[in-house]
């Protein structure tokens, strides 16, 4: 079954060139243009990826983290969100690899079985980084003005949030 999952993509691969090949399709001049599109899309990302990843590592680096933790104790106490589980929630949509680094730092040092486990594998199952997504993808296409997406994709992640809390809170 090993062998088999390995040669899925090639085989893959071979069957689409193959027909552009039988179709009389220019398939190489075709692969050329796109990878040529691709490369310009990502020069068009990375100052906006670059921008991103800065503004993370200054949020990391000032500690910034722990003090708006501090600062929004009494509101994650009121809903019934963890402390340990707040630089988590707050994390997740700027950093998706800052926030994976930090959930398994909760799951080593609570368990997996906790509620704060349990609660934060919810979270981080539901929720999503949405600053890098906005970046990545209206910088792709060259969307200077987010509108309504910011506010709507920060809706959702407070719902999946709250929802997480209430259902785990219900399970456990």
């Amino acid at each position: 079954m090993e062998y088999f999952t390995k040669s899925v993509i090639p085989f893959i691969v071979l069957i689409i060139l193959g027909y552009g090949m039988i179709k009389g399709r220019k398939v190489y001049e075709w692969f050329m243009e796109g990878a040529k599109e691709g490369l310009q899309t990502c020069l068009r990302i990375f100052p906006c990826l670059l921008a991103m990843l800065v503004a993370v590592q200054i949020f990391k680096g000032a500690d910034l983290l722990d003090m708006i933790n501090r600062i929004l104790a009494p509101v994650s106490g009121f809903i019934g969100l963890p402390e340990e589980i707040v630089p988590l929630v707050l994390l997740k949509p700027i950093s998706g690899s800052g926030a994976i680094g930090m959930f398994t730092e909760i799951i080593n040092t609570y368990g997996a079985d906790s509620f704060i486990g349990i609660l934060a594998s919810v979270i981080m199952g539901t929720t999503e980084t949405i600053f890098y997504t906005i970046t990545v993808y209206f910088g792709a296409v060259g969307i200077k003005k987010i509108r309504h997406t910011l506010w709507g994709a920060v809706m959702a992640d407070v719902t999946a949030v709250l929802v997480a809390i209430f259902i785990v809170g219900l399970i456990i």
